[in-house]
């Protein structure tokens, strides 16, 4: 004890010898910079309450952790800030926005004991400009389909009143849901259906297990009002469809797993399929093949342009592998345009409606880049800075 405290003291000697110089005097310490004042907690900015077109929200899964999934709200204009919030999208959550309302919808799923005890599902609607949470709607029987999502387990209807939501127990079904009044309006049987395509004003069309798809119409209380199957719509064996189209206006186009695109129009009460259905293309350097492939694989630039996200290693299996390169191809010419090559394998693609529309591309190690869709040329990289498991980009329109 005696040794540490005598040595103690010869380094507070030592430092105090040091302070001092020649003349014997003390040396002034060095001045510091000003402090920085001091901030006001909390501090909590609001977003415009009207977002600007190069704004998108992109879905991070966290395959991780799927209870602490969210939806990130990114400028792909900002290459120093782009994320500008985050809401939360638990436990195999899907996602809907409303400019025209000011929200954003989140249909989750909740348990007492976070991944076990009772379950409760419900639509969580938060604000655009404060990303608060500000009302709920709790779904009723727990049967909320719960798989990776797609856009089209939970969509609009009726002028966007209403919502539409996916159910599996493992029958399948569709909740209607009246967003303004805040409750549950029916559930409409779907055996062997899946999706949700929004058809008519008041209806949605699903795709059946058979090839056939299946178009309901909704009456003013939500129950189904008339149906009706249209049979071979797509060729399962042969030409399977994904099941996430490019929508432009009241028309579906969707793509098949060997890159055949078919377009659908759901304008009507009743699904109708397009006349000539056409390849995207083929191209040399195919290790086997050139195929579509990702999770959101095909989107529509505001002219009607379609983008395709196409792997070269196609194989059976490969159609949620991600793609290096983006083929956008003109529905009406039936012809590829344009071919887009990527900085890494992505699993989702989309296309902001700015004035020059840019393509947004979520990759597969977390990274979103951004190129312009006219020419095709490298803008940015945002870095794998919005989420750990970006698997869907939602433009708002």
């Amino acid at each position: 004890m005696m040794r540490s405290f005598a040595l103690a003291a010869g380094l507070s000697l030592s430092v105090l010898a040091l302070s001092i110089g020649g003349s014997g005097t003390a040396i002034a310490a060095p001045a510091f910079p000003t402090p920085l004042p001091e901030e006001t907690l909390p501090s909590v900015a609001k977003l415009p309450a009207q977002w600007p077109a190069s704004w998108v929200l992109i879905h991070d899964f966290r395959f991780m952790s799927i209870v602490d999934g969210r939806i990130a709200v990114v400028d792909t204009a900002d290459p120093v800030r782009p994320l500008k919030g985050l809401v939360r999208a638990a436990q195999f959550a899907n996602m809907l926005v409303s400019p025209d309302r000011g929200e954003i919808y989140t249909a989750e799923t909740f348990y007492t004991r976070l991944s076990r005890g009772e379950r409760t599902d419900a639509i969580t609607i938060w604000d655009m400009a404060t990303l608060e949470p500000k009302g709920e709607i709790v779904l009723p029987g727990g049967k909320r389909q719960q798989s990776v999502t797609y856009p089209h387990l939970f969509q609009f209807t009726n002028g966007g009143k209403w919502a539409l939501i996916a159910n599996f127990t493992p029958a399948q079904s569709v909740t209607v849901v009246d967003l303004a009044a805040r409750k549950i309006l029916n559930e409409i049987d779907l055996p062997g259906c899946a999706q949700i395509y929004p058809t008519g004003e008041r209806g949605f069309t699903s795709l059946c297990a058979d090839g056939s798809a299946f178009s309901v119409t909704l009456d003013e209380k939500g129950a189904a009002a008339s149906s009706k199957t249209v049979l071979k719509v797509q060729d399962i064996d042969r030409q399977p469809l994904f099941g996430t189209p490019a929508i432009v206006g009241k028309t579906a186009w969707f793509v098949s797993f060997y890159g055949m695109v078919q377009g659908f129009d759901l304008s009507g009460t009743v699904i109708r399929p397009l006349p000539g259905s056409f390849s995207v293309g083929s191209a040399e350097g195919g290790q086997p093949e050139w195929r579509p492939g990702g999770w959101e694989v095909i989107h529509a630039d505001a002219a009607g342009r379609l983008y395709v996200l196409m792997s070269p290693y196609g194989k059976e299996g490969s159609h949620k592998d991600g793609g290096t390169e983006v083929w956008v191809v003109d529905p009406v010419k039936k012809a590829r345009v344009q071919r887009i090559a990527l900085k890494g394998q992505s699993v989702a693609i989309a296309v902001t409606r700015e004035e020059q529309p840019h393509l947004v591309a979520a990759r597969a190690d977390g990274v979103v880049d951004v190129y312009d869709a006219g020419t095709g040329a490298f803008v940015r990289t945002l870095g794998a800075n919005v989420g750990a498991n970006p698997i869907m980009i939602t433009v708002p329109r």
